[in-house]
């Protein structure tokens, strides 16, 4: 589930992992190697001692030119602390994994960003035993997208750029265009990009303008599958012609939606849980449970308070 501008802000590249890539390249103009294969590790760094330690988000590029560890953090102010656990992360990971570390830092601050992008050093003053230089995304560098056609030809770089840039005069454009560009990929990432640009608009009128928008295209407050798989229910029930099968339909089309927007996600469904809605009868229950599949981070979720 996406609950927080914080977690949004890493997690969109979890779901879209060349996202980062793209960005360091096309963004910063680091000359990062295009990776053959991306895939996320562990984030937990805790060690034998009681000491919880956790990056934000964890990737490992394989590239042509080796492989690297993508170290993503989702900061939303400045924090020192950070100057020590940073450099601690990286040093653990490459004795961890025997490959470079890469931090990226994101945000939605410039005064974060300007913090974060100083270079971190340790030792002498003429002497750095170490030295770390995180790489920054964040409103002064992310581009500003607001026309449609641009959004259209590079969507991934339009919903960071909706993350990035969520209030001033220009967030109409912004959000706009987004919509008319995720008008043109398929359901199921529109919906989960929907989701990460909500959580990280914190201006009040921006998330309002956003949810407005995403209402007319059906993806924010439900599932894209939903309504796809609601209309053939819908339609199973007129061929019906019978008041019966119409119910009938739209309860069958509420399962499979259910179990097809938890499957989407790739949230595992127990046998105790797919009996569970597999049996049921009841539409408004169906249709309440298909709503909580879209940010249910476990089937159980589904039926809470019941």
């Amino acid at each position: 589930m996406v609950g927080s501008s914080h977690e949004a802000l890493h997690r969109i590249f979890q779901k879209d992992p060349t996202l980062l890539t793209q960005a360091l390249q096309r963004v910063l103009h680091v000359p990062f190697p295009k990776p053959r294969e991306i895939a996320a590790l562990n984030v937990d760094l805790t060690e034998i001692e009681p000491i919880e330690r956790r990056v934000d988000t964890l990737m490992r590029a394989e590239t042509d030119e080796g492989t690297y560890l993508l170290v993503v953090e989702s900061q939303g102010k400045v924090d020192d602390r950070k100057r020590g656990s940073w450099p601690y992360y990286l040093a653990y990971l490459y004795e961890k994994y025997r490959c470079e570390p890469v931090l990226i830092v994101i945000t939605q601050s410039s005064t974060t960003a300007e913090w974060a992008s100083r270079p971190i050093r340790f030792g002498l003053r003429d002497w750095h035993s170490m030295t770390v230089r995180p790489l920054v995304l964040g409103p002064d560098n992310v581009p500003m997208i607001t026309d449609a056609d641009r959004a259209g030809r590079d969507p991934s770089l339009a919903v960071l750029s909706a993350m990035t840039h969520g209030r001033g005069p220009q967030t109409p454009a912004i959000l706009e265009s987004l919509v008319a560009a995720l008008k043109t990929i398929d359901y199921d990432t529109a919906a989960v990009y929907a989701q990460f640009v909500d959580s990280c608009l914190t201006y009040p009128q921006a998330k309002q303008m956003w949810r407005d928008l995403m209402k007319t295209v059906q993806y924010f407050w439900r599932h894209p599958l939903a309504e796809q798989v609601r209309e053939e229910g819908r339609e199973e029930g007129r061929e019906e012609g019978r008041e019966k099968g119409r119910e009938e339909g739209l309860i069958e089309a509420s399962r499979r939606m259910t179990l097809r927007i938890l499957e989407s996600r790739r949230i595992p469904i127990p046998d105790t849980a797919r009996e569970r809605i597999e049996t049921c009868t009841d539409l408004d229950r169906l249709e309440t449970w298909a709503e909580r599949a879209v940010h249910a981070t476990d089937a159980h979720e589904l039926f809470t308070d019941e």
